[in-house]
């Protein structure tokens, strides 16, 4: 084995001596053609790049197919970072967008609580809500305004529709509002147009039951439910909603009001009713005093006058 392996080697050194050494004259022969500078070599040398480049096409595929793909990935890449960069336009854009929504929704509010048409005796401040109590068994939101702005417990406050709660804590620049669902609400409510009075109890649901009704077969769903300004807790007339029936066959109040949404609040001005401390006025008017007549002697039983 090793004799063959020895008698193969020396067959192959020769050969490969041989085709090294017509490489390397084949190549020196190329290099002096493309060097002569001779008008004879010149037309030989256009003559070879005739007949073999063409022949050589299949060679040159790759190379072409090569410089394409390298050509349409840099287009990619280009196409790449120009779809990124509308990524991050369009998120600019959107959040631009939902900035404007939110702008919108607080003009609407505030157009909204420009329409609502008050008893000119009722002055108003419209105050941004804070934060809200976050939590299921207490309703309530924060106020920015507050004692500076001359808040005092236990007025009404209302959203662009319908009343909403009533002030219950103020702080120096910020107030408390009860919502009407807290459980700890009761309002004295009047239902149109039957006119009957009930009273509207909050139990931490959206829509708070109608108690102490006096002829329920009056009430229909639909019905208009406002203040009656009964106890001097609310003024009279502000809207709380319509009669609905709930799941339980109560009679519940759909509110007006947009609990979900609540941006502003106005904050009605309500003044306690004069109290009147002299009853008596109120029985007759006050007894004039007349002048007295000339007095005549008026004789006495049993006695008689001087002649």
């Amino acid at each position: 084995m090793a004799k063959d392996r020895g008698n193969s080697d020396d067959y192959v050194r020769p050969i490969r001596r041989i085709l090294v050494g017509l490489l390397v004259f084949v190549l020196f022969a190329v290099f002096l053609i493309w060097r002569i500078d001779n008008p004879r070599v010149e037309r030989f040398r256009a003559a070879l790049v005739d007949r073999v480049v063409p022949n050589f096409e299949w060679a040159l595929a790759p190379v072409t197919k090569g410089a394409e793909m390298v050509g349409q990935f840099q287009s990619y890449v280009r196409i790449y970072e120009q779809n990124q960069e509308l990524r991050r336009e369009l998120q600019q854009m959107k959040a631009w967008k939902e900035a404007a929504l939110q702008l919108e929704q607080k003009n609407a509010k505030l157009l909204d609580l420009n329409k609502v048409r008050l008893d000119p005796a009722l002055t108003f401040v419209t105050g941004v809500v804070l934060a809200d109590s976050g939590s299921p068994f207490r309703q309530s939101v924060l106020l920015n305004v507050g004692d500076r702005d001359g808040i005092t417990d236990g007025w009404a406050t209302m959203d662009g529709i319908g009343l909403v709660g009533r002030i219950s804590g103020v702080g120096q620049n910020t107030a408390r509002v009860i919502l009407l669902t807290d459980s700890n609400s009761r309002i004295p409510v009047t239902i149109q147009p039957s006119g009957q009075k009930a009273l509207l109890s909050g139990d931490n649901t959206a829509t708070p039951p109608i108690e102490f009704l006096e002829s329920p077969e009056q009430v229909r769903p639909g019905d208009r439910v406002i203040s009656s300004g009964d106890g001097g807790v609310f003024p009279a007339g502000l809207l709380v909603g319509q009669v609905a029936q709930g799941p339980d066959r109560r009679l519940r109040v759909r509110l007006a009001a947009d609990y979900e949404r609540l941006d502003f609040l106005r904050v009605l001005r309500s003044h306690r009713p004069e109290v009147i401390a002299d009853p008596g006025s109120l029985v007759a008017p006050p007894v004039e005093s007349q002048p007295l007549s000339d007095t005549t002697d008026v004789p006495l039983a049993g006695g008689s006058t001087d002649g």
